[in-house]
């Protein structure tokens, strides 16, 4: 099994989704695109695609010039029925793909929050792996509206669309489902100037809300991404 992982970002990794990959044994070729790496033209030598979040929005075409090129390798992989994971700024590039609108800057959103399963997930092969409703950790501005075609799987009083599936097995997840509490503090630390600035007394709270929410939502985000890994 040969993952593809597209980063967008620094210090933006795999988390849960990594420790699902490594279970199954599989072999991961990461590629920064953000720092330059050039991306696989076509899905030929992967069976799956990871494409990680951002703190760039998903059409900063002029800043990101890969991003075009990214999406019509988004889209070979689903059409081809490999399956892909979009994650936070992956699962807003997904729905540019498919011709859903970006929504910049209209659905902050920071720290452990609540996510709601629409009725579609309790049949689906990943979202199912979730409870009906659960705590998540959430870091993005935007949103988007969902694609012609695609069966939306979540959602919140925030962002609407949290998650939904394209075809078969590309997934669009916005939720950081990936970022167990261990990710979460490593985040803290690595964004901390932004942080003081956006979440003013973040580490302060932080304890507090992993004590309350993080071990559900490791549980949960672990269980998530074996569903998907088993999708490939």
């Amino acid at each position: 099994m040969r993952v593809l992982v597209v980063q967008n970002y620094d210090d933006v990794g795999l988390g849960l989704i990594g420790q699902a990959l490594d279970e199954a044994g599989a072999q991961l070729d990461i590629r920064n695109a953000h720092r330059g790496e050039i991306l696989p033209k076509t899905a030929d030598d992967h069976d799956a695609i990871v494409v990680l979040g951002g703190g760039q929005n998903a059409r900063d075409d002029e800043n990101y010039p890969y991003i075009p090129a990214l999406l019509d390798l988004m889209r070979d992989f689903a059409e081809r029925d490999r399956a892909l994971l979009g994650v936070c700024l992956g699962s807003q590039l997904l729905a540019r793909a498919y011709g859903g609108d970006n929504l910049i800057g209209a659905a902050p959103e920071f720290g452990w929050r609540t996510v709601c399963l629409t009725e579609a997930a309790a049949t689906d092969p990943v979202l199912a792996a979730a409870s009906e409703n659960f705590s998540v950790f959430q870091w993005h501005d935007d949103t988007f509206t969902l694609p012609e075609g695609a069966t939306r799987l979540a959602g919140n009083d925030v962002a609407d669309n949290q998650a939904f599936r394209i075809g078969r097995a590309a997934y669009g997840i916005q939720f950081h489902f990936e970022a167990d509490r261990a990710l979460v503090r490593q985040w803290t630390a690595d964004f901390a100037d932004y942080l003081a600035e956006r979440q003013p007394g973040w580490p302060k709270r932080l304890d507090g809300e992993a004590a309350l929410h993080g071990g559900q939502a490791d549980a949960t985000g672990l269980a998530l991404a074996r569903a998907w890994v088993a999708a490939i």
